[in-house]
């Protein structure tokens, strides 16, 4: 070898070492290692191997299968439980089904034919929105839906779609049935056809849900979504202002059942419609679907008579129909809230002479705030003072009526008098109040009378 030659070293292939990696390894496992096996080692995996085919030889022989027996029953259509037909459209085809609500019928204590008087002034008052008092009654969709979740986003299917509207015939209704999961398209576009017609929506929570998922699909779908920018009243939210002091919740059967005295029989919990559809896409047996027909139908009437209900708390010719002074107390805040001052007073005034002591005086506070609020300060002190004469220890009155002599009648000293009365028949103030009795107080004391 000469010498300053670089001969390359021999080196190991990395893909024989993984190779003869992989044999030790299953040497190990198996017990056989390429060499002599120590007699104890194999006689270890001997005794193993022969155990294993005993247990195996005392396992029963399997049996065979029973034969399946087919599910004998008889098939019914969806028109043999439901009324309805197959509606075609340009995207496919779904079932509908009508229905219309006699004028005579009752839901519950009320007849159908009084839910059309509603005051669109006063609903527009509802919804916030005074585009709504421009439009008859008619021109308002109800809508309920029915999914197969409450979780929302791309995977959660509108598979029924309830509707109502008034005509002069009464109150109708029409149902949109998605069969399968093809039949989403034709479902939304039927939708689509009957809301161009109609210039405002009425839903119970649509805003939070039933609006946003069927906008989704109409998305996925790639239609163009008739409900995007049309007036909407969600009754959900004044509901609970109006309703919700006497309500233990404000769900809709519970409405039904405690103000309009209508209680829904053998009707499905709605916890247990998303698995309904479910089998009825397996099973197609419309006995499933059918209840879920039902309580679709009654939550479409319902909301109209929910709608019905409110205005007619808020709306002043119909305050006959108030049975609960709490009810019209309600009512003024919500319309103090929207702005609506000349309601609110006539409110107030009629529950402050009611004779009834707590709501008269709840009455009386709300009506000074407004007169406050707006300069009339004469009608304001007036009921400041009624109130102290009925009683001398009314926190309200008496800061209220400091306030105004100090910054109005500049009569520092009788502020003071009416803050230290305060304080004294204040035994039962929260610390925050007492606090701020304190602190007006010393703030008086120091203005009018500095050391």
């Amino acid at each position: 070898m000469l010498s300053g030659t670089n001969i390359p070293s021999r080196r190991r292939s990395p893909m024989k070492d993984c190779a003869m990696s992989v044999t030790k390894r299953i040497q190990r496992l198996t017990g056989e290692t390429g060499r002599a096996d120590r007699p104890d080692r194999r006689s270890e995996i001997n005794a193993l191997r022969a155990r294993i085919e005993r247990i195996l030889a005392r396992r029963p022989q399997s049996r065979p299968a029973l034969p399946v027996m087919p599910f004998e029953r008889e098939v019914r259509s969806l028109t043999d439980v439901i009324a309805g037909w197959e509606a075609a459209t340009l995207h496919g085809s779904c079932f509908v089904s009508d229905g219309l609500a006699d004028p005579s019928s009752l839901h519950g204590n009320r007849p159908i034919e009084s839910l059309s008087r509603i005051n669109m002034d006063a609903a527009s008052l509802l919804a916030n929105d005074r585009f709504l008092k421009n439009h008859p009654l008619t021109d308002g969709l109800f809508l309920d839906t029915e999914t197969t979740g409450l979780a929302g986003g791309s995977g959660t299917l509108t598979f029924l779609i309830g509707l109502g509207w008034f005509e002069k015939d009464g109150f109708a209704t029409r149902q949109i049935f998605v069969r399968d999961f093809a039949e989403e398209r034709a479902a939304l576009s039927i939708l689509a056809k009957l809301a161009q017609n109609k210039r405002f929506l009425v839903t119970f929570n649509g805003k939070s849900f039933d609006v946003g998922l069927l906008t989704t699909r109409f998305i996925l779908n790639r239609l163009q979504n008739p409900l995007t920018g049309m007036p909407h009243l969600d009754l959900l939210y004044p509901a609970r202002r109006l309703l919700g002091h006497r309500l233990e919740n404000c769900r809709l059967v519970t409405i039904e059942e405690k103000i309009f005295g209508f209680f829904r029989r053998d009707d499905i919990p709605g916890s247990e419609i998303p698995q309904r559809y479910f089998a009825w896409l397996k099973r197609r047996d419309p006995g499933l679907i059918s209840g879920v027909f039902e309580h679709n139908r009654l939550d479409v009437i319902s909301l109209a008579g929910l709608m019905a209900r409110l205005t007619e708390l808020i709306d002043v010719p119909g305050e006959r129909t108030r049975t609960d002074l709490r009810d019209a107390l309600a009512a003024a805040r919500l319309l103090i809230e929207r702005k609506d001052d000349p309601r609110a007073r006539h409110l107030l005034e009629c529950v402050a002479v009611s004779g009834r002591e707590a709501a008269a005086r709840e009455a009386r506070r709300m009506l000074s705030l407004i007169h406050k609020r707006d300069s009339r300060w004469e009608e304001a002190v007036r009921l400041w003072q009624e109130m102290i004469l009925e009683d001398d220890g009314d926190r309200f009155a008496l800061i209220e009526l400091a306030k105004w002599h100090e910054h109005r009648s500049c009569d520092p000293e009788r502020a003071l008098e009416l803050v230290r009365h305060a304080i004294d028949r204040a035994p039962e103030a929260t610390p925050f109040e007492q606090q701020a009795l304190v602190h007006r107080l010393h703030r008086l004391e120091k203005r009018f009378h500095p050391k």
